[in-house]
């Protein structure tokens, strides 16, 4: 009997999620192939029926909202319209709140595998790179300045994006972690210039306050 329309697309599926749950909270090395289908509800053997090997599926698991259409909201009360005017600053906002902080499983993959990413093989590092890149672009349609300026301060905000989110995590105390996260999103929305992008706010506390100088653009301080 054959599959229903479909089924084939949403098995892959499942398997892909099932894989970048696992990978997010224990890493490529420690995680293997019977325990993915496992999570995904199938048996070892139909794993190669989808994927070449476990570095195949890896490729498919390092994608998020920037690069997913079908992504949708993972974190309860944080949404990102990626064609809206402050796309930049909600990606900023979105990747730093405490709701990604908390979610591990559904972590963007450039945060919980960049260690597993450098060991593995070009297929994978090109996937990673095509992720980081599509971030720097959505960013740096919202940045202010013009030409190399604002290709260099849209790489600096995704690493400090990216970084932030990993020293926080690494950090005992949850306070020290909050106010890390919070300290990165400010200077990102900083270096955007949020000042120049509509209600311009940030979560958990943090307050902009807008300081304009003589012959200057506006700046945002914390």
């Amino acid at each position: 009997m054959p599959y229903p329309a479909g089924y084939r697309e949403a098995t892959k599926k499942r398997v892909i999620e099932s894989a970048r749950k696992q990978f997010n909270q224990r890493g490529f090395d420690n995680v293997s192939v019977k325990q993915i289908m496992a999570g995904a509800g199938m048996t070892h053997g139909s794993f190669y029926k989808y994927f070449k090997d476990k570095s195949a599926l890896y490729s498919e698991v390092l994608s998020c909202f920037l690069t997913d259409p079908n992504w949708g909201p993972r974190w309860e009360g944080i949404t990102v319209d990626l064609k809206a005017i402050d796309a930049g600053a909600q990606i900023i906002r979105a990747y730093l709140s405490r709701q990604h902080f908390d979610d591990v499983e559904n972590s963007c993959p450039m945060v919980a595998l960049p260690t597993e990413v450098r060991r593995s093989s070009p297929v994978v590092k090109t996937a990673f790179e095509t992720i980081f890149l599509t971030m720097v672009a959505l960013l740096q349609r919202s940045v202010v300045g013009k030409g190399r300026v604002r290709r260099e301060k849209a790489q600096g905000i995704a690493a400090l994006c990216i970084g932030g989110l990993i020293v926080s995590r690494a950090l005992r105390d949850m306070m020290h972690a909050d106010k890390l996260r919070e300290a990165c999103m400010a200077v990102a929305l900083g270096l955007m210039d949020s000042s120049a992008l509509p209600n311009a706010t940030v979560p958990d506390g943090v307050k902009l306050k807008r300081v304009r100088r003589a012959n200057k653009p506006a700046a945002v301080t914390c």
